[in-house]
């Protein structure tokens, strides 16, 4: 099985780690002050998030380039705020969950992020999960979630286990976009309720199975490949 995982809300929380350093580069860039207030980060793509503020804080359409050029001074800066982000904390039971995954027969594990790569893998370095990926689809592939899903598909496949059915990958987020991204490249989904979306909007997506926290993902692993 191919198991593709969403970062923020599902593995981690940065402790507003990605806010602060959005704020502050817009700050200093644009003199926009509070630069992510009233933006929806959650299931959003990076490069999808600097589009929203450059719409509604500085009223114009970017460019890619200059979408390209925000993400290169974001990164270092959300660095800088990973380092010195007392609030970041890891979802309960996503490090025992990623090492039970890494020991299954057969079973890889790949991301499926909205972060631009640099930034995802900075997350998963503060987080020390960094070592159960090794590829995966993110923002900077393409800021539609879907088509992001699909490359880190070809990505997984690639790198891992060659060939499977599509109902042998497995997206888990923790957002309704997780949900309609993996359905629209027929694969399963697992939704878990640790982000901001609730575990009935979560359920009036339709995924396969929605979670409280990732620790429930083990025993479905077992239910889906061993009948049990």
């Amino acid at each position: 099985m191919l198991y593709l995982f969403d970062i923020d809300g599902t593995l981690l929380l940065t402790g507003g780690a990605g806010t602060r350093a959005l704020n502050s580069l817009f700050a200093e860039r644009y003199g926009v002050e509070g630069a992510m207030a009233g933006v929806r980060a959650a299931g959003n793509t990076d490069p999808l998030i600097i589009r929203e503020i450059f719409q509604s804080k500085l009223g114009t359409d970017p460019s890619r380039a200059e979408i390209d050029d925000v993400l290169a001074d974001y990164v270092p800066r959300l660095r800088r705020a990973l380092s010195d982000a007392p609030k970041f904390r890891t979802m309960p039971r996503a490090g025992e969950t990623l090492a039970f995954l890494a020991e299954q027969p057969r079973v890889h594990l790949a991301i499926a992020s909205g972060n631009v790569r640099p930034a995802a893998w900075a997350k998963l370095e503060r987080a020390g999960f960094d070592g159960h990926f090794e590829t995966g689809g993110f923002g900077c592939d393409d800021a539609d979630r879907a088509r992001l899903v699909e490359r880190a598909i070809e990505r997984g496949l690639e790198n891992g286990p060659g060939k499977l059915n599509r109902d042998e990958i497995v997206v888990v987020g923790d957002t309704p976009y997780d949900v309609r991204a993996a359905r629209a490249c027929g694969v399963r989904v697992v939704a878990v309720a640790t982000g901001t979306i609730s575990r009935d909007e979560l359920e009036a997506a339709h995924p396969d199975a929605v979670m409280n926290t990732l620790a429930e993902l083990p025993a479905w692993h077992r239910s889906v490949t061993l009948g049990v």
